[in-house]
């Protein structure tokens, strides 16, 4: 077992799931208007494990997370790689002369 002092080096991950008491609207309906969510601190997320609230600090880190893998995600999706015969032509392959890219035309 190792000693351990300080906080991780790393933010982990928490799954998070929608509220099932407002269904990730983070508002619930009154007679005539809609309430803030008293389950899920109007956010519409609780950790999945659990179905606990996350504290509000905590809920703003998991969910700028999970905004980046989202983005991340998109920007590999709009720059697609080239694969096949495609590829010896979109990349150098440093076979010509000096290092130059080569592709046997």
């Amino acid at each position: 077992m190792m000693k351990k002092h300080g906080p991780a080096f790393k933010k982990a991950l928490i799954e998070l799931a929608q509220c099932p008491v407002c269904r990730g609207r983070a508002v619930t309906k009154s007679l005539f208007y809609e309430l803030p969510c008293d389950h899920c601190n109007a956010s519409g997320w609780v950790v999945a494990a659990t179905g606990e609230a996350l504290a509000l600090d905590e809920l703003v880190t998991q969910l700028s997370m999970r905004l980046r893998a989202a983005l991340r995600q998109i920007e590999q999706l709009k720059n697609p790689q080239a694969s096949g015969p495609e590829a010896t032509y979109q990349g150098g392959n440093r076979r010509g002369a000096g290092g130059t890219n080569h592709t046997g035309d």
